[in-house]
């Protein structure tokens, strides 16, 4: 609400506060004719400051119960970034490795396809080995 983020709390508080003051004097100075002339329009007024001056009160109370909860949420956001932070150190670390491993495997295949295709490189006919290992190579990891 912008009247909230405009003005101090102690506004809506003391409009409260008025309206009351308001109220109780139409009934303590009505023995003062030129004020008991305006009684009612006092009255309504200090209604008016009072039903006001309440729905302040809850909106702030609303306003900082929401502040609150935001807070809470947001030490929890901080503490679920650092959980967050842990873990994607642990699956790119983990990502590394494979990665390795991947190499690894590949440059023993390649070795593997260099060392047998010398053998079968003059007749030009596509070995059973060759096949194999190019099939393994083609293999998800497990």
């Amino acid at each position: 609400m912008w009247l909230l983020d405009w003005l101090p709390n102690w506004i809506f508080y003391a409009c409260f506060f008025a309206g009351v003051l308001g109220l109780a004097a139409t009934f303590v100075l009505k023995f003062i004719p030129f004020i008991y002339v305006y009684k009612s329009p006092i009255q309504i007024a200090s209604i008016i400051l009072i039903a006001f001056g309440t729905y302040m009160a809850g909106a702030i109370s609303n306003n900082e119960r929401w502040e609150a909860r935001v807070k809470e949420l947001e030490i929890k956001l901080a503490g679920a970034e650092v959980a967050a932070a842990k873990v994607n150190t642990e699956i790119i670390e983990k990502v590394v490795v494979k990665r390795e491993y991947y190499k690894e495997r590949g440059k023993d295949v390649i070795q593997y396809i260099d060392r047998e295709v010398v053998k079968y490189d003059e007749r030009c006919v596509i070995p059973k080995e060759f096949v194999e290992a190019h099939n393994k190579a083609a293999e998800v990891a497990k």
